[in-house]
């Protein structure tokens, strides 16, 4: 089933089952991916996103939420911290299941050797291999950070 399909039935299910916290949470998602597919159109092209593209949509928000809580702890509000990481639970369900360290490791150095990578000016090259084949199962920040441990490592 498509991404999309998954969040219009868990939207029905939630009113169903009156859970107004997870109906909110899915209508905010909801309204990115509407504003995603608004920015998307072209002249020529009314396709909404892509579920890739959807995939990249539910990690900014789940990156944004996570920044949010930071400040939230930051500035002592321990209650809208904990809003926000019920939140990010809820965007987490449609999302496919994330590698350990050790897969994303493992990928990383798979995509280095596919792609030919020797030195840090392939590093793009590779970030974009890895980001079209794991789009959603992999936190790119780690990963960045993989990338530039195997490319700068004496050789």
């Amino acid at each position: 089933m498509a991404l999309r399909d998954e969040l219009n039935n868990a939207v029905k299910e939630a009113m169903k089952a009156r859970d107004q916290k997870r109906l909110g949470t899915l209508r905010l998602v909801q309204a990115a991916l509407k504003d995603r597919d608004i920015a998307a159109r072209t002249e020529s092209s009314r396709e909404p996103i892509s579920d890739d593209d959807i995939l990249g949509l539910f990690a900014k928000l789940i990156k944004s939420r996570e920044d949010s809580i930071a400040l939230y702890e930051k500035g002592n509000r321990p209650e809208l911290a904990q809003a926000e990481r019920e939140e990010i639970a809820v965007i987490r369900e449609f999302l496919p299941k994330q590698m350990d360290e050790a897969e994303a490791k493992a990928a990383v150095a798979g995509v280095i050797a596919e792609v030919g990578a020797a030195s840090m000016k392939d590093m793009g090259k590779v970030m974009a291999a890895l980001k079209a084949r794991f789009a959603g199962k992999m936190d790119f920040s780690k990963a960045s950070s993989a990338v530039k441990d195997l490319l700068s490592a004496p050789k």
